[in-house]
């Protein structure tokens, strides 16, 4: 039988059991390391309120806090939701991570020498 992912979907390696999580969409229980994981960043506050907000506050520059998060979904959940895609045979080998549109990482800012 051919191997489809060198991994086998997961990332467990050497470990022979891995506690279970909860998909954030379907509430599936799915192996920490098999499910798909995602750092949400967003703000406490709406983009409408901020400015009210800044406006009243008696401290100059006061930053509003956060919220940091870290959700998980299930294989079926996150291609449902269009959090990840599928992808074919020769892509599926890709390991970098997508790029980000409008955030320029260091490899992207050197220069390109003129040879």
């Amino acid at each position: 039988m051919t191997k489809k992912r060198r991994n086998n979907g997961r990332s467990k390696h050497g470990r022979g059991h891995v506690k279970r999580v909860r998909c954030e969409a379907s509430g599936v229980l799915v192996a920490k390391d098999k499910a798909i994981k995602r750092f949400i960043v967003r703000n406490i506050v709406d983009a409408s309120a901020i400015r009210d907000i800044q406006d009243s506050s008696v401290v100059d520059g006061y930053t509003l806090p956060k919220i940091y998060r870290k959700v998980y979904y299930c294989v079926s959940a996150a291609i449902h939701s269009k959090v990840v895609r599928v992808r074919n045979r020769v892509e599926r080998r890709n390991r970098e991570p997508p790029k980000r549109p409008g955030r320029p990482r260091e490899q992207d800012q050197k220069p390109k020498p003129t040879a």
